[in-house]
């Protein structure tokens, strides 16, 4: 570091959370902050950028995380449906009709930032107040059981999963633009 700060390497969780839920979100939110790091400083183009039409670009994998985040929420952990807010948010299927990530364009990155950063603010706010027990409380689907702490660990992964794949495109995109 050369302005001489000590990086910090500790947790520090929220007094908005049950201690245990507390340092489950801090991980949650690390795992989105580094997803913003990779984001810093991307050039508009790079947004829709892909190397062919049979790949997602980092837009629809940002709307991807988005999408997959909040259908955990509400369907496994809340077990609701979508709140009209929600609804707005995802004006796309999450899919197309082969199955492959739906391929989204002109959207510029601040919008896909806006609509995490709005998932992520309402997956929060289910959390506080939750207790121990309810976090680790098995909700009973239709073919498997799932508490609200695996929901978060699965989400982490998939959200790193797509991190490595944005890294990937951007890396790509720069080096192509450079040629």
């Amino acid at each position: 570091m050369t302005d001489g700060a000590r990086q910090q390497n500790v947790i520090q969780f929220s007094a908005d959370y049950e201690p245990e839920i507390a340092r489950w979100v801090w991980a949650f939110e690390d795992t989105r902050r580094r997803t913003k790091q990779t984001l810093s400083g991307l050039q508009p183009a790079h947004v829709d950028w892909t190397p062919s039409l049979e790949r997602a670009n980092i837009g629809s994998q940002l709307y991807h995380i988005a999408a997959i985040e909040v259908d955990y929420l509400h369907a496994d952990i809340l077990q609701a449906n979508f709140t009209p807010e929600v609804e707005a948010l995802f004006s796309h299927n999450v899919r197309d009709a082969e199955g492959r990530l739906t391929l989204l364009t002109n959207l510029p990155l601040a919008d896909h930032v806006r609509r995490l950063d709005t998932v992520r603010a309402i997956f929060l706010s289910s959390l506080r107040g939750m207790s121990i027990a309810e976090f680790r409380r098995a909700r009973r689907m239709s073919d498997y059981d799932v508490t609200p702490e695996w929901v978060i660990h699965h989400l982490m992964q998939h959200e790193a999963e797509h991190r490595a794949g944005i890294a990937a495109l951007r890396a790509d995109a720069e080096r192509k633009r450079a040629l």
